[in-house]
């Protein structure tokens, strides 16, 4: 023999089922584990730079930023920089143009760096940076020429 529920008593039922269903589910989770500690920073006093006196600080970097176009004045992604200090021949730092073709480098203040543009298939660009004066920071453009000349 069967027994069927109609109407508040079915109801009833129903909601009974999925409260005993979500309790038992809640009595068999386990707890989520505890947070890691946060990692805690030495503080900055003169201890520290005493023990590390190779630390570089930034504070009196000059900053070379600028932008690179194609010949058709498009922005150029991808276009490899590279700044060497004046009369030297191997260059110290590097980088790439981003996907607007644009670009930002620090180097020591207090020196003259030449920065060179380069891509393959068009020609190698050269500027002269004079980092010894103050304002921080130069802007440069850079308009990369097919090899070969053609437009």
């Amino acid at each position: 023999m069967t027994y069927r529920l109609h109407g508040p008593m079915r109801l009833l039922a129903v909601f009974a089922f999925f409260l005993v269903s979500g309790l038992s589910a809640l009595a068999f989770q386990e707890p989520p584990p505890p947070p890691p500690p946060a990692p805690v920073a030495p503080a900055e006093n003169e201890s520290t730079t005493a023990k590390n006196p190779k630390k570089y600080r930034h504070a009196n970097d000059f900053l070379i930023r600028g932008s690179v176009f194609n010949d058709k004045a498009l922005s150029f992604p991808g276009v490899q920089l590279r700044v060497k200090r004046s009369g030297e021949k191997k260059s110290h730092w590097e980088t790439v143009t981003n996907s607007r073709g644009d670009f930002a480098l620090r180097v020591p203040q207090g020196a003259k760096y030449e920065i060179v543009a380069h891509v393959k298939g068009f020609a190698d660009q050269t500027r002269a940076v004079d980092a010894q004066g103050a304002g921080g920071e130069q802007s440069y453009t850079f308009r990369l020429q097919p090899l070969g000349g053609k437009p």
